[in-house]
C-alpha cells in the first residue's frame, strides 16, 4: 500500500469514527506506529486532521450536524466515562436540566437509579430512557428535529423562560478557545443559551473530539460555563490551554 493509499484509508476512518488511534492503524494498516506518526504530520500540514494524545480527529473547518445513529457510534467508551463524572455533581432533591445528545443520553441511563429527582430535558430519546423510572420527568415541547430527536423552536424557549433548574448538562458540537462554544444551527445555539440562563450552574459534557473545532453558531464563551468534563483522550497541550479558561475535569 502506498503512502496516498494509506493516508486515504486514515481520512477514511475518521469520517466514520471521528477519531482514530496510532496504534490500532498501525495494526489494521500493518505498518509501525511510527509510519502512521508521519502520515498524521503530512495529513496535519494539509490541514485534515489534528493530533491528539495517541491518535488524531479531523479538522474540518466547520462542524455539521451528525444523525443520532452516526453521533452514537462515535467515542462510546469515553462518553459513557464522562456521564459517569458528570453524575456525581448530582444530589438528590435537585430539578437537573438535560440537553439533547448522545454524552447525555448516556447521563440520563446513569440517573434512571435516583428516585427523588426532577429531570427536564429536549430530547425524546433521554424521556424514552426515563420510562419506568421513579424520576419526576418533563420533556419540553416544541419542533422536532427527526435525525436527532431532539425538540427546539421558540415554543420550547418560552417553557424554558418560566422555569428554574439547579443544574444543566450542556451538550456542544465544538470547543474553541476563541470562538467559545458553538452548535451547527442557530436554532439550537439560541436554545442553549436560553437553557444556560436557566440554570444555577452549568456543565459542559464533551468528548475530546469536540475541541479546536467550530460549528456555524455561537452559544456562549466557555468562562459562561463553571466546568468542562471530557475524557482522558486530551493531550496536555489542549488541557493546558483550555485549563487557563475554564476547569477541566478529565473523566477517569
Amino acid at each position: 500500500m502506498s503512502p496516498k493509499e494509506r493516508r486515504s484509508k486514515i481520512m477514511e476512518s475518521l469520517a466514520t469514527e471521528g477519531r482514530v488511534d496510532i496504534i490500532r492503524l498501525s495494526e489494521v494498516l500493518n505498518v509501525t506506529p511510527m509510519t502512521i506518526r508521519r502520515d498524521f504530520d503530512v495529513l496535519e500540514k494539509q490541514n485534515k486532521l489534528i493530533r491528539t494524545h495517541g491518535g488524531a480527529v479531523p479538522s474540518q473547518a466547520l462542524i455539521h450536524e451528525k444523525t443520532f445513529e452516526l453521533k452514537s457510534n462515535i467515542s462510546v467508551r469515553e462518553k459513557k466515562m464522562i456521564a459517569k463524572r458528570a453524575v456525581s455533581f448530582v444530589t438528590e432533591g435537585m430539578t437537573v436540566l438535560i440537553d439533547s445528545g448522545t454524552t447525555t443520553l448516556e447521563i440520563a441511563r446513569l440517573l434512571k437509579n435516583h428516585e427523588h429527582l426532577t429531570v427536564i430535558t429536549n430530547d425524546i430519546k433521554i424521556a424514552a430512557e426515563l420510562m419506568g423510572s421513579k424520576l419526576e420527568v418533563i420533556i419540553l415541547g416544541g419542533r422536532l428535529q427527526t435525525e436527532t430527536g431532539t425538540l427546539y423552536g421558540s415554543l420550547t424557549e418560552n417553557i424554558l423562560k418560566s422555569i428554574h433548574v439547579d443544574l444543566f448538562f450542556l451538550g456542544a458540537n465544538a470547543i474553541h478557545s476563541s470562538f467559545g462554544i458553538t452548535t451547527p444551527t442557530i436554532d439550537k445555539s439560541s436554545l442553549k443559551r436560553t437553557m444556560i440562563r436557566t440554570a444555577t450552574e452549568t456543565i459542559l459534557v464533551a468528548d475530546s473530539t469536540k475541541f479546536n473545532q467550530k460549528a456555524l453558531s455561537k452559544v456562549c464563551d466557555l468562562e459562561d460555563v463553571s466546568t468542562i468534563i471530557t475524557d482522558g483522550q486530551l493531550s496536555e497541550e489542549l488541557m493546558e490551554k483550555y485549563g487557563e479558561l475554564v476547569e477541566i475535569i478529565i473523566a477517569k
